[in-house]
C-alpha cells in the first residue's frame, strides 16, 4: 500500500509541477533551468509509475515488498526535489548550492531501488 500511495502522490505532484514549470515559470526560467526542471518531473513520473506497478505486483502476490519501495521514495525526493530547489532558487535570485550534491545521492538511491526490485523479481 505504501508503494501505491507514494506512486499516486508522486504522479499527482509531477503533473502539477510539470504544468507549473511549463506555464507559470516559463518566463522566469532560462532554457537550462527549464530543461533541468523537466528532468526532475520526468524522473519523478517514471518512479511514480514504478511504485504503482510494484505496489500492484505486491498486492497480487507476484513480488514481496522490499527495500525498493523506500529506495524509490527517498531517491525521488532527493533527486527530483533537489533539482526543483536548485532551479527555483536560481530563478528567484539565490541558488541553493547545498542542494547540488544531493541530486547524485538521489540518483544512486534510484539505481539501488531498481537493483533491489530486480532481486525481488528474481526471487
Amino acid at each position: 500500500m505504501l508503494a501505491q500511495l507514494s506512486g499516486a502522490m508522486f504522479g499527482l505532484t509531477a503533473v502539477i509541477l510539470g504544468a507549473f514549470g511549463a506555464h507559470a515559470l516559463k518566463k522566469k526560467f532560462t532554457e537550462d533551468q527549464h530543461d533541468s526542471f523537466e528532468t526532475g518531473v520526468r524522473y519523478q513520473f517514471y518512479h511514480a509509475l514504478a511504485l504503482l506497478a510494484a505496489g500492484f505486483a505486491q498486492t497480487a502476490g507476484i513480488i514481496e515488498p522490499g527495500a525498493y519501495t523506500w529506495l524509490f521514495i527517498s531517491g525521488t525526493v532527493l533527486f527530483s526535489f533537489s533539482i526543483y530547489g536548485l532551479c527555483l532558487s536560481a530563478a528567484f535570485g539565490t541558488k541553493w548550492r547545498f542542494l547540488g550534491p544531493v541530486t547524485p545521492v538521489g540518483g544512486l538511491l534510484l539505481v539501488a531501488g531498481w537493483l533491489s526490485l530486480l532481486f525481488a523479481i528474481l526471487r
